[in-house]
């Protein structure tokens, strides 16, 4: 079944809040309610907290995805592309240096860019700004909560 967007949207939020709870993190998913933060996880044994953007999808590709470049921060994409009801989705866990290297191997060189906006957005000669990601550019990254566990350590 198709999910309407905004229930995509709270799906793919909440499919990244209970991931992170089950490794023993506190997860407080914010409703849109702060700029570019969807869920703020806390580390109570560190103290340490982050900020987790989630973008999700259901066809072939997340469209307009504006990265991020706060190296306390990770961009969690979730993919619920032909999964059925009772299957979990995947997951892609990228942080503001895997951003700079997707930027680098699949946008710098298309003829169609223009500019990055503050370092990191990319800006098409059209003026459309994001990229749009697919699952075999960022398979790398595929299940990589390690990343997290790093940054809250």
């Amino acid at each position: 079944m198709k999910l309407k967007r905004e229930n995509l949207s709270m799906a793919g939020e909440y499919s990244v809040a209970s991931e992170i709870c089950r490794r023993n993190f506190y997860a407080q998913v914010t409703l849109g309610h702060l700029k570019r933060t969807d869920i703020l996880v806390y580390n109570p044994e560190s103290g340490k907290v982050i900020r987790v953007e989630v973008k999700a999808k259901q066809g072939k590709e997340w469209p307009g995805i504006k990265g991020i470049n706060d190296n306390a921060s990770l961009l969690v994409f979730v993919d619920f592309e032909n999964k059925k009801d009772d299957e979990r989705p995947d997951f892609y866990i990228v942080n503001a240096e895997d951003w700079k290297d997707f930027i680098q191997k699949y946008v710098i060189y298309n003829d169609k860019f223009d500019k990055l906006i503050d370092g990191y957005i990319p800006q098409w000669k059209d003026g459309y700004k994001g990229a749009g990601v697919r699952p075999h550019q960022i398979v790398q990254h595929k299940e990589r909560w390690d990343k997290m566990v790093r940054l809250l350590s």
